[in-house]
């Protein structure tokens, strides 16, 4: 559903979330290595969340990448707005280009139900909530 630009934003800023605690800026390259993640592709993504304030980049030996925003104010939402943007939620399911509720597709009322459901669940999850989870173990994230 999301591209990997997407998917590498939200992995690097969960990264930084959880190994960039009490002021510590993490590595491009260790958030690269752990995740897997080509190296200037990340780097292109995470400078676009420097751009928009999600982000504090810091260059030299001490340098990384840190949250410039509160987690608890950073939704998923606005990383998948700012990575892939709002289209994923005005497409049809199957491609159709005049797909609506007044002319809809043959999936489009379920369809619609599951963009809906996804888009709540990306405007109230935060960050500081998905660090929460983790942290007591209701959910596991595999790092390298």
């Amino acid at each position: 559903m999301f591209s990997k630009s997407c998917e590498y934003a939200l992995q690097g800023v969960i990264y930084i979330a959880l190994h960039g605690q009490g002021g510590k800026n993490v590595g491009l390259k260790e958030i690269a290595e752990s995740q897997e993640i080509p190296l200037h592709f990340l780097s292109k993504i995470l400078q676009l969340l420097v751009k928009h304030d999600v982000l504090t980049s810091i260059k030299g030996p001490n340098g990384g990448f840190s949250l410039k925003k509160n987690p608890d104010k950073l939704y998923l939402k606005e990383i998948v707005d700012l990575t892939d943007g709002t289209a994923i939620f005005d497409r049809c399911g199957i491609g159709l280009k005049d797909c609506s509720d007044e002319t809809p597709c043959p999936i489009h009322f379920d369809y619609k139900v599951v963009k809906d459901k996804i888009r709540d669940l990306l405007q109230t999850k935060s960050l500081s909530g998905l660090i929460q989870d983790i942290e007591s173990g209701k959910s596991i994230v595999a790092f390298n």
